[in-house]
């Protein structure tokens, strides 16, 4: 009897000692425990206003394959950017300049990783430089107003010039929203006022200083992103040799189109249509004979 007490003792202390070596196991695959870097390297900075979780050992990826890890996070006094390092694979030294860097979370509640989308540039970032196209982490409200359709844009941290524009209704647009030109996002809405004067809605854009070649003569349109997501301001480009400059006023807009004037407009077309085939008898095809 003690002998088989004594068995039993031995296998359950097994499975234990197992069970936290399994556990010590996928801890140190999901942290940054297993992300201790080797070999030679390099650094570049990434500047992000919003780092979320991010944790410094953190993976840093190309294509899902990690390359590296975060070597240090810090923000400077009197700065509202955090600085964040990376130090990366010798053997990935042809990064372009251009490309795009992005906080992202493995899984549902996973950790935070550095994800890098190469760009087209034929420069590289070298050891110590920076790669300035950074998309911070997304908070929960962020990631909701996706979902409906409220797009989003990378970090501005280089800076933005501002275009005003006047509409005779928004909608719902609202400080905030994105700016798009060809669907991508280059801006967003800095702010939406009532002129008392005019009586309609002075917007004010803030677009991305990459895209200063933006003919003077775009026209901006407020859109809605899909059936029920928010509402953004879209810029068609014109062809004027001259581009817009911080603080011009675009003349060509298109205002928010209401449901009820949607409705409207198909109730009028569908009607019309049935005239023409059906009302008083008559026929828009004249008689044999007559011109």
């Amino acid at each position: 009897m003690s002998q088989q007490r004594s068995s039993y003792a031995v296998g359950t202390g097994l499975f234990i000692v197992l069970g936290f070596a399994a556990l010590a196991y996928l801890a140190t695959q999901t942290s940054s425990v297993a992300n201790v870097h080797q070999g030679a390297s390099y650094t570049v900075d990434a500047h992000f206003t919003n780092i979320g979780a991010l944790k410094e050992r953190a993976p840093v990826k190309i294509a899902g394959v990690r390359i590296g890890q975060v070597q240090s996070i810090t923000l400077p006094p009197g700065q509202e950017v955090a600085d964040v390092k990376l130090t990366i694979d010798k053997s990935y030294d042809r990064i372009p300049q251009d490309s795009v860097v992005t906080i992202f979370t493995s899984g549902l509640l996973g950790d935070q990783y550095v994800g890098i989308d190469y760009g087209s540039s034929q420069q590289f970032v070298a050891n110590g430089g920076t790669l300035a196209r950074t998309k911070s982490s997304q908070p929960l409200e962020e990631m909701l107003g996706k979902f409906f359709g409220a797009g989003g844009v990378s970090d501005n941290i280089g800076g933005t010039y501002t275009v005003k524009a006047d509409f005779s209704n928004v909608g719902t647009l609202s400080v905030g929203a994105p700016v798009k030109m060809a669907g991508v996002a280059i801006g967003t809405v800095q702010t939406v006022v009532a002129d008392p004067v005019k009586l309609d809605a002075k917007v004010t854009l803030a677009i991305d200083k990459r895209y200063n070649a933006i003919p003077d003569d775009s026209s901006a349109a407020v859109f809605t992103s899909g059936l029920i997501g928010s509402q953004y301001v879209a810029i068609q480009p014109g062809g004027s040799p001259d581009a817009l400059k911080d603080g011009d006023e675009m003349v060509l807009t298109q205002s928010a189109m209401q449901l009820e004037d949607l409705i409207g407009k198909f109730l009028v077309n569908g009607s019309s249509s049935d005239t023409k085939s059906a009302g008083n008898g008559k026929s828009d095809i004249p008689p044999a004979g007559k011109h």
